[in-house]
Protein backbone atom coordinates (compact mmCIF):
# COMPACT_ATOMS: atom_id res chain seq x y z
CA UNK A 1 0.00 0.00 0.00
CA UNK A 2 0.79 3.70 -0.97
CA UNK A 3 0.45 6.32 1.38
CA UNK A 4 0.96 10.08 1.44
CA UNK A 5 0.55 11.23 5.19
CA UNK A 6 -0.31 15.01 4.90
CA UNK A 7 -0.02 15.92 8.87
CA UNK A 8 2.62 14.68 11.38
CA UNK A 9 0.76 13.53 13.45
CA UNK A 10 -0.51 10.83 11.16
CA UNK A 11 3.24 10.09 10.34
CA UNK A 12 3.90 9.25 14.02
CA UNK A 13 0.82 7.05 13.97
CA UNK A 14 1.90 4.91 11.14
CA UNK A 15 5.76 4.80 12.78
CA UNK A 16 4.18 3.58 15.73
CA UNK A 17 2.34 0.55 13.95
CA UNK A 18 5.28 0.02 12.05
CA UNK A 19 4.19 1.20 8.94
CA UNK A 20 6.13 3.18 7.52
CA UNK A 21 7.41 1.34 4.85
CA UNK A 22 4.26 2.48 3.33
CA UNK A 23 5.11 6.04 3.40
CA UNK A 24 5.75 7.44 -0.10
CA UNK A 25 4.89 11.32 0.70
CA UNK A 26 4.39 13.56 4.05
CA UNK A 27 4.42 17.04 5.02
CA UNK A 28 6.59 19.51 5.31
CA UNK A 29 6.41 19.61 8.92
CA UNK A 30 6.73 15.34 9.19
CA UNK A 31 10.17 15.15 11.16
CA UNK A 32 9.77 12.47 13.94
CA UNK A 33 11.03 9.44 13.52
CA UNK A 34 13.91 10.61 11.84
CA UNK A 35 13.71 7.68 9.62
CA UNK A 36 10.76 9.64 7.53
CA UNK A 37 12.47 12.25 6.88
CA UNK A 38 13.48 11.03 3.41
CA UNK A 39 10.07 10.69 2.04
CA UNK A 40 9.02 13.49 -0.49
CA UNK A 41 7.40 16.37 0.91
CA UNK A 42 4.23 17.02 -0.55
CA UNK A 43 3.22 20.33 1.07
CA UNK A 44 3.76 24.12 1.71
CA UNK A 45 3.68 26.42 4.18
CA UNK A 46 2.17 30.18 3.34
CA UNK A 47 3.77 31.36 6.56
CA UNK A 48 7.07 32.41 6.54
CA UNK A 49 9.63 30.77 8.93
CA UNK A 50 11.14 33.12 11.30
CA UNK A 51 8.34 34.98 12.63
CA UNK A 52 7.44 36.07 16.09
CA UNK A 53 4.10 34.96 17.61
CA UNK A 54 2.39 38.20 16.67
CA UNK A 55 3.70 38.34 13.08
CA UNK A 56 2.26 35.01 12.30
CA UNK A 57 -1.07 35.39 14.15
CA UNK A 58 -1.20 38.36 11.71
CA UNK A 59 0.02 36.49 8.47
CA UNK A 60 -2.88 33.82 9.34
CA UNK A 61 -5.39 36.41 10.02
CA UNK A 62 -4.83 37.79 6.63
CA UNK A 63 -4.65 34.15 4.88
CA UNK A 64 -7.85 33.48 6.42
CA UNK A 65 -9.62 36.88 5.51
CA UNK A 66 -8.21 36.55 1.61
CA UNK A 67 -9.49 33.17 1.92
CA UNK A 68 -6.05 31.84 0.98
CA UNK A 69 -5.13 28.04 2.16
CA UNK A 70 -2.40 27.96 4.69
CA UNK A 71 -0.98 24.80 3.84
CA UNK A 72 -1.19 24.25 -0.16
CA UNK A 73 -0.96 20.44 -1.84
CA UNK A 74 1.83 19.65 -4.41
CA UNK A 75 -0.51 18.00 -6.09
CA UNK A 76 1.67 17.11 -8.98
CA UNK A 77 3.95 15.54 -6.81
CA UNK A 78 1.00 13.12 -4.76
CA UNK A 79 -0.09 12.34 -8.49
CA UNK A 80 3.32 11.01 -9.58
CA UNK A 81 3.15 8.88 -6.22
CA UNK A 82 0.25 7.24 -7.00
CA UNK A 83 -1.57 7.07 -3.32
CA UNK A 84 -3.93 4.12 -2.52
CA UNK A 85 -4.55 6.16 0.83
CA UNK A 86 -4.04 10.15 2.07
CA UNK A 87 -4.08 10.70 5.65
CA UNK A 88 -5.51 13.94 6.64
CA UNK A 89 -7.28 16.18 9.77
CA UNK A 90 -10.32 17.86 10.52
CA UNK A 91 -9.07 19.69 13.27
CA UNK A 92 -7.14 22.88 12.57
CA UNK A 93 -6.19 24.44 8.84
CA UNK A 94 -3.64 26.45 10.59
CA UNK A 95 -1.46 23.71 11.09
CA UNK A 96 -2.44 21.30 7.82
CA UNK A 97 -3.89 21.04 5.02
CA UNK A 98 -7.96 21.54 4.83
CA UNK A 99 -9.81 18.60 4.32
CA UNK A 100 -11.95 19.60 1.80
CA UNK A 101 -9.32 20.41 -0.41
CA UNK A 102 -7.83 16.68 0.16
CA UNK A 103 -11.25 15.28 -0.37
CA UNK A 104 -11.33 16.54 -3.99
CA UNK A 105 -7.60 16.22 -5.13
CA UNK A 106 -8.31 12.14 -4.13
CA UNK A 107 -11.68 12.58 -6.11
CA UNK A 108 -9.30 13.81 -9.37
CA UNK A 109 -7.24 10.60 -8.96
CA UNK A 110 -7.43 7.67 -11.21
CA UNK A 111 -7.90 5.61 -9.20
CA UNK A 112 -9.07 7.57 -6.33
CA UNK A 113 -7.18 7.01 -3.31
CA UNK A 114 -8.89 6.17 0.25
CA UNK A 115 -9.04 9.30 2.45
CA UNK A 116 -8.78 8.24 6.17
CA UNK A 117 -9.16 12.28 8.31
CA UNK A 118 -7.57 12.01 11.97
CA UNK A 119 -10.65 14.67 14.66
CA UNK A 120 -9.85 13.25 17.76
CA UNK A 121 -10.08 16.03 19.91
CA UNK A 122 -9.66 14.35 23.62
CA UNK A 123 -7.10 10.75 24.59
CA UNK A 124 -9.63 8.10 23.46
CA UNK A 125 -10.18 10.11 20.41
CA UNK A 126 -6.72 9.92 19.37
CA UNK A 127 -6.80 6.20 20.28
CA UNK A 128 -10.00 5.79 17.71
CA UNK A 129 -7.93 7.56 15.01
CA UNK A 130 -4.91 4.98 16.03
CA UNK A 131 -7.35 2.39 15.57
CA UNK A 132 -8.97 4.02 11.98
CA UNK A 133 -5.18 4.47 10.92
CA UNK A 134 -4.24 1.03 11.59
CA UNK A 135 -7.75 -0.33 9.86
CA UNK A 136 -6.59 1.33 6.80
CA UNK A 137 -3.28 -0.01 6.86
CA UNK A 138 -3.93 -3.72 7.51
CA UNK A 139 -2.37 -2.92 11.57
CA UNK A 140 -5.07 -4.25 13.70
CA UNK A 141 -2.93 -6.78 15.80
CA UNK A 142 -0.48 -3.48 16.09
CA UNK A 143 -2.44 -1.20 17.35
CA UNK A 144 -4.02 -3.30 20.08
CA UNK A 145 -0.42 -3.84 21.42
CA UNK A 146 0.70 0.14 20.71
CA UNK A 147 -2.64 0.75 22.39
CA UNK A 148 -2.88 -1.42 25.28
CA UNK A 149 1.43 0.43 25.87
CA UNK A 150 0.08 3.14 25.61
CA UNK A 151 -3.49 2.42 28.02
CA UNK A 152 -1.13 1.23 30.70
CA UNK A 153 1.22 3.82 30.49
CA UNK A 154 -1.44 6.40 31.81
CA UNK A 155 -3.06 3.92 33.91
CA UNK A 156 0.80 3.92 35.67
CA UNK A 157 0.51 7.43 36.67
CA UNK A 158 -3.34 7.59 37.91
CA UNK A 159 -2.26 4.83 40.38
CA UNK A 160 0.94 6.13 41.20
CA UNK A 161 -0.94 9.80 42.17
CA UNK A 162 -3.65 8.26 43.59
CA UNK A 163 -1.34 5.75 45.86
CA UNK A 164 0.48 9.00 47.10
CA UNK A 165 -2.41 11.19 47.30
CA UNK A 166 -0.84 13.59 45.76
CA UNK A 167 -1.36 17.60 45.37
CA UNK A 168 -2.88 18.36 42.28
CA UNK A 169 -1.22 21.70 41.45
CA UNK A 170 -3.21 24.04 39.30
CA UNK A 171 -1.26 24.45 35.91
CA UNK A 172 -1.98 26.36 32.48
CA UNK A 173 -0.83 25.31 29.14
CA UNK A 174 0.23 27.98 27.41
CA UNK A 175 -0.12 26.55 23.15
CA UNK A 176 0.43 30.61 21.61
CA UNK A 177 1.81 33.79 23.52
CA UNK A 178 0.32 36.64 21.44
CA UNK A 179 -2.33 36.60 21.39
CA UNK A 180 -2.25 34.19 24.34
CA UNK A 181 -3.78 30.97 23.87
CA UNK A 182 -4.52 28.34 26.35
CA UNK A 183 -4.59 24.53 25.04
CA UNK A 184 -7.74 22.90 24.58
CA UNK A 185 -8.72 19.40 22.91
CA UNK A 186 -6.40 16.97 24.82
CA UNK A 187 -4.29 19.43 26.83
CA UNK A 188 -6.36 20.08 29.43
CA UNK A 189 -6.82 16.56 29.27
CA UNK A 190 -3.13 15.56 29.38
CA UNK A 191 -2.89 17.69 32.85
CA UNK A 192 -6.01 16.23 34.74
CA UNK A 193 -4.05 12.55 34.07
CA UNK A 194 -0.89 13.61 35.06
CA UNK A 195 -2.35 14.69 38.63
CA UNK A 196 -2.59 18.60 37.73
CA UNK A 197 -6.19 20.97 37.51
CA UNK A 198 -5.91 22.99 34.19
CA UNK A 199 -6.97 26.49 35.46
CA UNK A 200 -8.97 27.37 32.18
CA UNK A 201 -9.14 24.79 29.89
CA UNK A 202 -11.95 22.40 29.31
CA UNK A 203 -11.31 19.15 27.48
CA UNK A 204 -12.71 18.28 23.96
CA UNK A 205 -13.02 22.13 23.08
CA UNK A 206 -11.36 24.27 20.72
CA UNK A 207 -8.07 26.50 22.08
CA UNK A 208 -9.07 30.19 22.35
CA UNK A 209 -7.31 33.79 22.80
CA UNK A 210 -7.51 34.34 26.62
CA UNK A 211 -6.75 37.89 28.03
CA UNK A 212 -4.12 38.47 30.40
CA UNK A 213 -5.95 39.33 33.14
CA UNK A 214 -8.14 36.19 32.88
CA UNK A 215 -4.94 34.11 33.06
CA UNK A 216 -3.49 35.62 36.09
CA UNK A 217 -7.02 35.54 37.45
CA UNK A 218 -6.92 31.88 37.53
CA UNK A 219 -3.98 31.46 39.81
CA UNK A 220 -1.87 28.65 37.42
CA UNK A 221 0.71 27.17 40.20
CA UNK A 222 2.97 25.80 37.38
CA UNK A 223 2.80 27.51 33.80
CA UNK A 224 3.87 25.13 30.88
CA UNK A 225 4.81 27.26 27.88
CA UNK A 226 4.32 24.71 24.37
CA UNK A 227 3.28 26.89 21.69
CA UNK A 228 2.22 24.79 18.99
CA UNK A 229 4.54 24.03 16.51
CA UNK A 230 7.78 25.07 18.59
CA UNK A 231 10.45 22.64 19.70
CA UNK A 232 11.50 22.77 23.71
CA UNK A 233 14.58 25.16 22.60
CA UNK A 234 12.37 27.41 21.05
CA UNK A 235 9.68 27.22 23.55
CA UNK A 236 12.54 27.78 25.98
CA UNK A 237 13.49 30.93 24.44
CA UNK A 238 9.81 32.11 24.00
CA UNK A 239 8.93 31.52 27.30
CA UNK A 240 12.22 33.81 28.77
CA UNK A 241 11.01 36.61 26.07
CA UNK A 242 7.91 36.66 27.82
CA UNK A 243 8.56 36.71 31.45
CA UNK A 244 11.06 39.83 30.49
CA UNK A 245 8.02 42.05 29.48
CA UNK A 246 5.70 43.56 31.67
CA UNK A 247 2.37 42.44 31.15
CA UNK A 248 4.04 38.76 32.18
CA UNK A 249 5.33 40.23 35.65
CA UNK A 250 2.20 38.92 37.60
CA UNK A 251 3.98 35.88 37.36
CA UNK A 252 6.36 36.25 39.99
CA UNK A 253 7.86 33.32 41.81
CA UNK A 254 5.35 30.76 39.91
CA UNK A 255 6.88 27.58 38.34
CA UNK A 256 7.90 28.37 34.59
CA UNK A 257 8.73 25.17 32.15
CA UNK A 258 9.27 24.90 28.32
CA UNK A 259 7.53 22.00 26.92
CA UNK A 260 8.56 20.24 23.12
CA UNK A 261 4.78 20.99 22.07
CA UNK A 262 5.88 19.20 18.95
CA UNK A 263 6.43 15.99 20.78
CA UNK A 264 4.33 16.28 23.34
CA UNK A 265 1.49 18.39 23.33
CA UNK A 266 0.63 19.95 19.96
CA UNK A 267 0.20 16.51 17.93
CA UNK A 268 -2.52 14.11 18.32
CA UNK A 269 -0.33 10.77 18.35
CA UNK A 270 1.03 8.50 20.29
CA UNK A 271 3.38 10.82 22.35
CA UNK A 272 0.26 12.35 24.03
CA UNK A 273 0.76 10.34 26.50
CA UNK A 274 4.32 10.99 26.89
CA UNK A 275 3.09 14.43 27.40
CA UNK A 276 0.91 13.37 30.27
CA UNK A 277 4.02 11.37 31.47
CA UNK A 278 6.24 14.61 31.61
CA UNK A 279 3.89 16.94 33.19
CA UNK A 280 3.61 14.20 36.00
CA UNK A 281 6.84 14.93 36.29
CA UNK A 282 7.03 18.64 36.87
CA UNK A 283 3.91 18.60 39.10
CA UNK A 284 5.15 15.56 41.44
CA UNK A 285 8.91 15.11 40.74
CA UNK A 286 9.19 13.09 43.85
CA UNK A 287 7.15 10.50 42.64
CA UNK A 288 8.57 9.56 39.26
CA UNK A 289 11.87 8.67 37.56
CA UNK A 290 14.04 11.87 36.79
CA UNK A 291 12.25 13.94 33.83
CA UNK A 292 13.67 13.17 30.24
CA UNK A 293 15.84 16.81 29.23
CA UNK A 294 14.83 16.36 25.85
CA UNK A 295 10.97 16.84 27.17
CA UNK A 296 10.75 20.15 29.74
CA UNK A 297 13.14 22.83 30.70
CA UNK A 298 12.62 24.32 34.02
CA UNK A 299 12.75 28.19 33.32
CA UNK A 300 12.32 29.82 37.07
Amino acid sequence: MRVVSLLPAATEIMAALGATDHLVGISHECDFPAPVRSRWRVTRSAIPDGLAPEAIDAAVRTQQQSAQPLVTLDTDRIRSLHPDLLLTQALCEVCAVAEGDVRALAASLTPAPSVVTLGGTTLEGVFDDIRRVAAAVGADIEADELLAGLRSRVAQVHETLQAARAPRPRMALIEWTNPVYLAGHWGPEQIRRAGGIDALGTIGAHSVAVAMDTVAASQPEILLFAPCGYSLEAAAAEAGRCLALPEWAWVGDRQVWALDANGLTSRPGPRVVDGIEAIARIGNPLLFTPLDPTHALRIR
